[in-house]
């Protein structure tokens, strides 16, 4: 896509800190640094988000995270955990309407990222939870 920030950072017509690179994926610094190490894993096909992936192409491309991640947190031995998200569409945050992964390295309670979920324990009953579940399977794909 000509106008896609993250088309432009593949083809290296904007320069970027690659850590790794294959003929799927490239990994390289969020210009944000939310934390330090802040990675984003993008597939070099254009997809808009997650909706767009076919198996295979989701197989190339997350089966790289665990390496990604792995290799950031032997990198630093003040990482001592990591949040890795994956935002879909404006209302879950998602900015750049290419998919990328997040590897967000955490180094204690009170750095630069939070994620919240509010608890709804027993909002729903048990058959509302099952109805929910019949309708997600019925769109499964076998």
């Amino acid at each position: 896509m000509d106008d896609c920030i993250f088309c432009k950072i593949i083809n290296n017509e904007i320069p970027s800190t690659t850590i790794y690179e294959d003929d799927d994926i490239k990994a390289f610094f969020d210009i944000s640094q939310v934390t330090p190490g802040h990675t984003l894993v993008v597939p070099k096909k254009h997809v808009k988000d997650i909706f767009e992936y076919d198996e295979d192409l989701a197989q190339r491309v997350f089966k790289k995270v665990p390496m990604i991640a792995r290799a950031i947190k032997e990198s630093n031995p003040d990482i001592i955990g990591m949040n890795i998200c994956q935002n879909n569409g404006e209302i879950a945050y998602q900015s750049v309407m290419h998919s990328h992964i997040h590897l967000v390295p955490r180094y204690s309670k009170d750095d630069d990222f939070s994620m919240h979920w509010g608890d709804n324990t027993g909002l729903a009953s048990n058959e509302e939870l099952q109805s929910r579940a019949d309708k997600i399977k019925q769109h499964l794909e076998d």
